[in-house]
């Protein structure tokens, strides 16, 4: 069983990624904004999928290669670094968008939704980074089953991602009225994000092999 205390950091790490702008959020917002709320909670059930497939894959095996490979390990951690390098440049470059921009989308049925919002997430590089940069650091076989605390963590960070993105998709169109009446509150807010992303980015690079 993993520290409590490593606990709440991980579920920290999950909110600052959830609250980032990336490919699931963005899909899940504009598909709320063009179709509804409902529409975005469908799209949101297909993205957890996605979850639990990283959380199962990071159990059954990848997490431990990762903590028994250093060579595996630091190339997914510079890789991991340098991806969200870019999230960040993305963020903080001049012109960068909210993610809630208003975008319009065409309509899709509800398997659609579904069977998107599970490609976006299989296909989301952020994800992926969480599961295989991140949430090794916190793994510490001294303590239990790499299993179990793999699960673990992959459950604080499911459900993190659920209740955020839940809001993101009931709201969504409320707060794309709000930033675009208030273009300053959506600058704030990518250079709030593209900062936690540039600190996660330069911890990772740093962070030496258990």
């Amino acid at each position: 069983m993993p520290h409590l205390a490593s606990m709440i950091a991980f579920a920290l790490i999950a909110l600052g990624m959830v609250l980032t702008p990336g490919p699931n959020m963005i899909y899940l917002v504009s598909r709320s904004i063009s179709q509804g709320p409902v529409a975005g909670l469908i799209s949101l059930g297909g993205v957890a999928c996605g979850f639990v497939f990283y959380m199962l894959s990071a159990a059954f095996g990848i997490t431990a290669f990762v903590l028994a490979v250093p060579f595996a390990y630091d190339a997914l951690r510079l890789a991991g670094a340098a991806y969200l390098a870019w999230l960040a440049w993305n963020a903080l470059k001049p012109g960068g968008r909210s993610a809630f921009h208003v975008r319009e989308l065409p309509k899709d049925s509800t398997r659609r939704l579904f069977s998107m919002g599970l490609v976006t997430s299989l296909l989301n590089p952020k994800i992926a980074v969480l599961y295989l940069s991140l949430l090794p650091q916190f793994i510490d076989p001294a303590v239990g089953s790499v299993f179990t605390q793999s699960v673990i963590f992959g459950v604080v960070h499911i459900a993190v991602s659920l209740t955020f993105n839940s809001i993101f998709a009931l709201t969504a169109g409320s707060v794309a009225l709000f930033f675009t009446r208030r273009p300053s509150f959506a600058l704030v807010q990518r250079w709030l994000m593209g900062t936690v992303l540039a600190g996660l980015a330069v911890r990772m690079a740093f962070e030496a092999q258990r």
